[in-house]
């Protein structure tokens, strides 16, 4: 039955260890992301070529 305990509270002080270095990394900013903004680079164009043509359209519309 001892064995049980201290099994116990070791499993709680590891999960507290890895809790606290998580909240460490999270405030250091260790998952912010900074794949995404490279890759939205490459397609802000496309988006902004949508929006023109949307617009464009629009102005011919109402030119007419």
């Amino acid at each position: 039955m001892g064995v049980i305990y201290i099994l116990l509270t070791i499993s709680i002080i590891v999960a507290i260890v890895f809790f606290i270095s998580f909240i460490i990394s999270v405030r250091n900013g260790q998952y912010d992301d900074v794949y995404t903004p490279s890759v939205r680079m490459l397609f802000d164009d496309e988006l902004i070529k949508e929006t023109k043509e949307k617009s464009s359209g629009s102005n011919t519309t109402k030119q007419s």
